[in-house]
């Protein structure tokens, strides 16, 4: 039982390197879209002057009653007009309106 390990070619292994690579930075290019995104959302409820947005968690929700299915940011921020950092939720509602619920300390 003289088992034979063969090594993969490397094309095969080019390709893969390859697939990561485009991978990572479209990951990465919808990050920053995200990001982008919520800071556009983020001043348009008032947090003017703000820096380092990130994203925490985005989740899709259904209210009960209406069966209306909306869309839950939870987000972190650092506002600069007050110096402190800011964590809490955007809710994006019917029409593109938003309401917040932003911790500030």
């Amino acid at each position: 039982m003289n088992n034979e390990i063969r090594k993969l070619p490397k094309k095969t292994i080019i390709i893969i390197g390859v697939m990561i690579v485009i991978a990572l930075i479209g990951f990465l290019f919808l990050k920053d879209l995200k990001e982008q995104k919520l800071i556009e959302i983020l001043q348009s409820i008032g947090y003017k002057n703000i820096k380092d947005v990130t994203v925490i968690n985005k989740l899709s929700v259904e209210d009960a009653e209406t069966r209306y299915r909306s869309t839950v940011y939870k987000v972190k921020f650092y506002n600069q007009d007050s110096n402190q950092t800011c964590i809490g939720f955007v809710h994006k509602e019917k029409d593109n309106h938003y309401t917040k619920d932003i911790d500030c300390k």
